[in-house]
This record gives structure tokens, sequence and C-alpha cells, in this order.
């Protein structure tokens, strides 16, 4: 007999959390909790609180949280200050939303006293381990239920035998083979895996894109577009002020009408394997592309250069799960310690799946000296003398150790 008398259950009201949803209550004989985060997926959710009550949930027991606000705000901003870019391309749309829903599955587990939170991610992914890390840092008595690691359904046919088998409503689109891609969506980003990526030599087909057209297909005239930033973060646009949900809309609105953000990444896996993925993120691409920009006028050189060096680190921080952990903590403490400086506005044009940075200024914390820039008269305020001296000191050990290999 499990001691685990109630379970939160990450719950989408597809095929796989279904099936997962009635082999709780049929293998731990517990109560189930049915928790669907609206992240800005784009779908309706309703249809999920219907299909928990017919599996005989109770309504007190079905939570739907619109996590939209509280998504952007708290985890992709704090990201995109630090221009966050994992293995130089992928803007880690699927990797961000994980802390959030793991978050979530932590309070309402207390909040309904249940000793377990479970959720369907496989055992070949990378989800498995950032939901369960973000848990386990939350609260380190959870007790995890991961069916996939746990039962014998590891595979689509299984899965809809045992549906059938139970009477678990199927969609048609599953009993017809459904999209032949694996996607997750967000207010961030869309991903495709699977069926006819799993070739890294296919192109991915035109008709996979649902939120950008084509670059060729993009209007031929040019859009600009103006970013006003308050301490990092975009807080209106075209003189508009949005919320973070909004400017995040807005910006993958009109990033994909210009056919910005696609990319087609073989990337590594936290758990060994390479895997190939298409992405499509506009709002992210426009974001980080104005980000640098706002910041190449506001931070200190060595501050910028700093970031930079610990970038890559916190991006396989936030990839491998590490969100709630001290030392991704840490590092955005300096990161938003470096943001107070990070005010003004940015314009950037968007053409044909390019987002080209036109032009930037901060009134108040701008660092860019146009007396001392110029390339006309700066009536003394650089002495080019200066330089003879620091390129003779930074050259000495390079002379020594030419002088050397000559004697040699």
């Amino acid at each position: 007999m499990s001691d685990i008398k109630k379970a939160v259950l990450a719950y989408s009201g597809g095929l796989d959390t279904s099936v997962i949803l009635k082999w709780l209550q049929d293998t731990y004989q517990c109560e189930v909790v049915t928790f669907t985060a609206d992240v800005g997926q784009g779908e309706e959710l309703e249809p999920a609180r219907a299909k928990a009550l017919k599996m005989g949930i109770a309504a007190d027991n079905i939570y739907i949280d619109d996590l939209r606000e509280e998504f952007v705000r708290d985890f992709v901003f704090p990201m995109f200050r630090a221009n966050t870019v994992y293995e130089g391309e992928y803007l880690l749309g699927t990797s961000i939303a994980r802390p959030l829903i793991a978050k979530r599955l932590i309070e309402i587990a207390a909040m309904t006293n249940s000793q377990a939170i479970s959720h369907g991610a496989t055992g070949k992914g990378n989800d498995q381990v950032r939901f369960e890390l973000g848990a386990y840092a939350l609260n380190p008595n959870i007790k995890v239920i991961a069916p996939w690691r746990e039962w014998d359904l590891l595979s689509r046919e299984k899965l809809m035998a045992y549906a059938e088998k139970h009477g678990i409503p199927v969609e048609m689109k599953h009993k017809q083979g459904g999209s032949p891609y694996s996607m997750d969506a967000n207010l961030l980003h869309i991903s495709y895996e699977g069926r006819h990526l799993e070739d890294p030599a296919a192109e991915a087909e035109e008709s996979m894109w649902r939120w950008t057209v084509s670059p060729e297909k993009a209007p031929d005239a040019a859009e600009y577009l103006d970013l006003e930033y308050v301490k990092g973060d975009i807080v209106a646009l075209n003189g508009t002020k949005l919320s973070p949900a909004q400017v995040l809309a807005k910006l993958n609105e009109l990033g994909g009408k210009h056919g910005i953000g696609r990319l087609d990444l073989v990337e590594n896996r936290y758990v060994g394997m390479k895997s190939r993925g298409c992405y499509e993120t506009p709002g992210g691409t426009i974001m980080l592309k104005a980000h640098r920009a706002i910041e190449s006028i506001t931070l200190d050189r060595e501050v910028a250069h700093l970031k930079d060096d610990l970038m890559p680190r916190y991006a396989s921080m936030i990839y491998n799960g590490y969100w709630w952990s001290p030392e991704r903590l840490a590092i955005q403490t300096l990161i938003d310690h470096t943001q107070a400086s990070v005010n003004g506005w940015v314009r950037v044009k968007l053409y044909k799946g390019n987002v080209i940075v036109v032009g930037r200024d901060s009134k108040t914390d701008s660092l860019f000296d146009s007396s001392i820039a110029t390339f006309e008269d700066d009536k003394g305020a650089y002495d080019q003398k200066d330089a003879a001296g620091f390129i003779k000191l930074n050259a000495l050990r390079m002379r020594i150790a030419a002088n050397l290999k000559g004697r040699k």
C-alpha cells in the first residue's frame, strides 16, 4: 500500500497526461489533483477541466492558472537581462517555463496537503530533470512520480490501447495520428521535435511553422519599432506602456509577421544525447538584439565583458534545470545589479527575417561621449599621445618573448 494519499499532476488534458491520471489512480490508489498552467501556449484550457471532471476529479481539485504575466516578468525578463543564449543559438523557450511550473506544482501540493507531484516528461528528455530539480529545491521532501520511468507504456500505440481499455476519451487528432511533431508552446516560443525532424539532414517543411512567415513571404516594406527600457526590461513599445506579457505577445506578432526568429538546431541535451529541434522565437529574437543595443551605451566595458563571460554558464544552468540553485540566484543578483543603469530606448528595423538596430539613446545613463569619440577636432578632449605608453606597456611581454626567440 502506497503512503501517497494525494498527488498533484501537471495535466494538459492530452493523451499522455490523461493516461497518467488514470494510471495514478489505479497504481497508487491516490486522490489526484490536476494542475494546468497557462503560460501563453495559445490553446483553450477549459477542455482540460471538462476532461478531468469526466475522469472523476473533484472540482476543487482542478487548478487552471493563468501564469502568463508571472512567466514573463519573473522568468523571461530576468533571463534576457543576461542576454542568455544556449550553445550560441537557443533562446531557452522550453527550459525557462519549467521552473515556474515546478514552483506552482509545489505550491498546489502544499495547499492541498499532497505528498507527491507527477509529470508527463519522458525518461529521455531534459524536462524530467528541470521539473524535478526545481521541485526538490523548493520542497526537499516532496515525492516525485515519473510514470515514464515506471510503466511499460513506452509507445503511442500502447498509450492508445490503455486509453481505449479504460474508457479514457481521446481526441480525434490522436486517433488519426495527430501532428507529425512533438510540440511545446508558451509566450516565448514554440518548439518542434520528432518524426520528420529526426533526420538532421532533412529540411523542415514550410507547413510546420506556425508563428512566422518565411522571410521570402515577409512584407517588402520594413517596419520600425521603438522599445523603451527601464532597468533592463522593456516597458513600452512605440510609446505605448505595456505589461511584460503584453510586450512579448506584441513582439511575437510583429516578429512573426516579418519572418523573424526561426531556428533549426542540433543541441546537446543534459542527458547526454544530441537532439534536433526547430524553434520559433520571434519576440525573444527582437528582445535579445535590442537589449544588447541599449547595454552598448549604458554599461561599463568591463561590466559588459564580465556579463558575457558569465552568460554561457548562466544559460547552461537554465537549460539543465538549475533555475532555483544558489549559483543561479547569485549570478542573477549580479546581473540585476548591472541593470540599474540600463535605461533608455532602442529603435530596430524589422525586415525579412532580420532585426536591425538603427538607433539607441539614454538621456540619463549613456556612457557614449561624442566629444571624445568624434573623428573631428575634439578640442583636446582626448590626447592621442597617451596611446603610445599604453601600447608599449602592453607590448612589453611580447617584445621580451620575441627577443628571446631571436637569440635562440
